[in-house]
């Protein structure tokens, strides 16, 4: 039998992890990525998997909707989570890497696999239909392409703004104001906490409200509408006196340990800050460090100015300012299988946030499922679907045909959605404490998917390569 080659065309999250589950079960990919010819306003590298928004992909603990997802992606040994775990830095309860290694070492692993091509040009059509191509082309679509990509669906594509927060050098903010600390106290302090008084956060949203905007190009001011789980600050700012204080800048389990014992419990309320700013370590060391919640469209000018009047960052040096993109996605629903592929064409499939999946790991699921099914194409085999008792499942049927007539009701227009329990399927027993029903999901997801992992790897034992990760 001869199998035949598969492209994916984008080096992003969705199709890094595509390539990676395709040449390990032995199918020759050529990956196309256009950068550095042609560059995107939110990327500042050529290398792969660049993280350009937050370099967390969320809760780590599989009792959370985000943490199940990192696991099940773990079992059919993902390249994108056990890069992230490789390159890890502290981050409480979240898987959050140093973004720079992670790019690098994705690059390096992927462009030194001897089943994997790599291209970089920019392509401005699908290929034939002969062509098993997995359309992998992330929420920055290139224009020539999602033109392609319109007239082939015969859909106008979706639009929502995405926001990047600012990053600051750790070795610019004031020790003395700044303190470390975990919520509740629990487990090693892994953020940095600018504790605000009431009038200095009365200050702030009110410079943020004032705060001059960076314009939008004409085509995008006609849908300018933003992703509500990645708002600017100075939206949520606009939205009410204390919208900030809860959400991003909530100061609720945090105790300012300047302030005096930690141990005077009765007096908590006395050491805990009106709002807090928490800083996030972007590599191991510090020397880098994200402003959490703070994704904004203000100008890099008014971003300085801001910025530096939240006390500890009065001399903050900024590596980079906070942007505001369009991203672009598919009605999903409407075009493709819970196997993505598109109802018009078997050899054509699509993964990551082009399909309306939001995050990291949902981004890596994707590429996961459609490398396999590629895989299977390629060997003349059917491709499969996830169980719907586990996340990836669950979150693939949302943005399949599964979901289509939640799609065709206006009032419930499709929208980017991420990993969540409220996409599973209820258990068949109710349990009230959601502490134990999250458990419950988790491992009814892990027998679910030891069985389906039995059968999938049974049509790859011949050749089955599944190299590891060092």
């Amino acid at each position: 039998m001869t199998v035949k080659e598969v492209v994916v065309i984008g080096a992003g999250l969705a199709g890094c992890e595509a390539a990676w589950q395709i040449a390990n079960r032995g199918v020759s990919v050529k990956l196309v990525e256009m950068r550095p010819l042609k560059s995107t306003p939110a990327h500042h590298s050529d290398e792969f998997g660049e993280l350009v928004c937050s370099n967390s992909f969320g809760a780590l603990s599989p009792d959370r909707a985000a943490g199940l997802l990192q696991k099940e992606l773990r079992l059919f040994n993902s390249l994108i989570v056990q890069t992230a775990d490789k390159f890890a830095v502290p981050a409480g309860g979240a898987l959050a890497v140093d973004r720079s290694k992670f790019s690098n070492y994705l690059t390096k692993v992927l462009s030194n696999h001897p089943l994997i091509e790599i291209k970089r040009f920019e392509q401005l059509d699908l290929p034939s239909k002969e062509t098993i191509t997995i359309l992998a082309t992330g929420p920055l679509t290139s224009d020539n392409l999602s033109l392609k990509i319109r007239d082939f669906t015969g859909i106008d594509a979706c639009h929502f703004f995405d926001a990047a927060s600012p990053i600051i050098y750790g070795d610019s903010i004031d020790k003395e104001i700044v303190f470390k600390a975990s919520r509740y106290d629990k487990g090693d302090p892994a953020y940095l906490n600018c504790p605000m008084g009431e009038n200095e956060y009365i200050n702030l949203r009110e410079e943020l409200i004032k705060g001059e905007q960076a314009s939008l190009k004409d085509f995008e001011k006609e849908s300018a509408n933003f992703f509500e789980a990645c708002l600017p600050i100075e939206e949520i700012a606009r939205r009410g006196v204390d919208t900030m204080r809860y959400g991003p800048l909530k100061s609720i389990g945090l105790w300012n340990p300047k302030w005096g014992d930690l141990f005077d419990r009765e007096n908590r309320l006395k050491k805990r800050p009106h709002a807090i700013v928490q800083l996030r370590k972007e590599d191991l060391e510090g020397k880098l460090l994200n402003m959490v919640g703070f994704q904004t469209n203000l100008k890099w000018s008014e971003q300085k100015r801001i910025f530096r009047m939240i006390p500890g960052l009065e001399n903050a040096e900024f590596v980079r300012f906070g942007v505001m993109h369009r991203n672009t996605f598919l009605e999903s629903p409407k075009l493709l299988h819970p196997t993505l592929q598109f109802m018009k064409r078997e050899n054509l499939l699509a993964a990551g946030q082009i399909t309306g999946t939001e995050g990291y790991a949902a981004a890596a699921a994707g590429g996961m499922l459609s490398g396999i099914n590629a895989s299977l194409l390629a060997k003349g085999q059917h491709p499969v679907t996830f169980p719907g008792e586990s996340m990836i499942g669950s979150l693939i049927n949302f943005i399949s045909n599964r979901n289509q007539i939640l799609s065709n009701q206006k009032k419930n227009k499709f929208q980017p959605m991420p990993a969540s329990f409220g996409l599973v399927p209820e258990l068949t027993q109710r349990i009230k404490d959601k502490r134990l029903r999250y458990k419950a999901y988790q491992e009814r997801s892990t027998e679910a998917l030891n069985g389906f992992k039995e059968i999938l790897d049974s049509c790859f034992e011949k050749d089955h390569l599944l190299i590891k990760t060092n």
